[in-house]
């Protein structure tokens, strides 16, 4: 499977890098658009991993380059997830305002009917914030709030970060054993 990830200025690039690492250590092709913002929240919460996850990407794209293969819909993704989403960039992409590769590359998921997951991480949410995502959810776009489950009970910021991978990776229908699910109960 081919997918974009794009990482933003919001607060959770833990979330991000550990999605990256379980994809490339899937064996899944990862293109990367780190915006500007994206890459001081990085620097500031995982600078260990800033260097790191562009070794686990194909290709790294320049955020400014709209010239770079994701701003076209002839190069062809199986999916584009924005991991963590801030609330600027949902407002661009729901408002086709295409500024920057990553929310261009977005705006073409979304008009060639692709699939785009969102990861947005901010609270409290205003109702500019839930209009644009209602915008987008009614567009196809698949919403993935960053609220991490207890029930699998983390032990580490990683195991709840990977809680938040693995359902990310199951929006992909990638296969993912990042945490324990739900058992299944016999009715009788």
């Amino acid at each position: 499977m081919r997918i974009l990830l794009g990482i933003t200025g919001a607060s959770g690039a833990i979330y991000a890098v550990r999605l990256l690492n379980h994809l490339y250590a899937a064996g899944q092709e990862v293109h990367l658009i780190v915006t500007h913002s994206g890459r001081k929240v990085l620097r500031h919460e995982c600078p260990e991993d800033l260097e790191r996850i562009t070794g686990w990407a194909r290709q790294v794209y320049n955020v400014d380059d709209m010239e770079a293969a994701p701003a076209s819909g002839s190069f062809l993704f199986d999916a584009m997830a924005v991991v963590p989403c801030s609330m600027k960039t949902v407002g661009c992409i729901a408002h086709g305002i295409s500024d920057n590769l990553l929310a261009r590359a977005a705006d073409v998921m979304i008009k060639e009917r692709r699939q785009l997951l969102l990861v947005p991480r901010e609270t409290p949410m205003s109702a500019i914030h839930l209009e644009n995502l209602l915008c987008l959810s009614r567009l196809g776009v698949q919403i993935l709030p960053a609220c991490p489950a207890f029930y699998h009970r983390p032990q580490t910021l990683n195991e709840l970060a990977d809680m938040l991978a693995g359902k990310i990776m199951d929006a992909l229908h990638l296969e993912n054993q990042l945490f324990h699910r739900w058992p299944y109960k016999e009715i009788s």
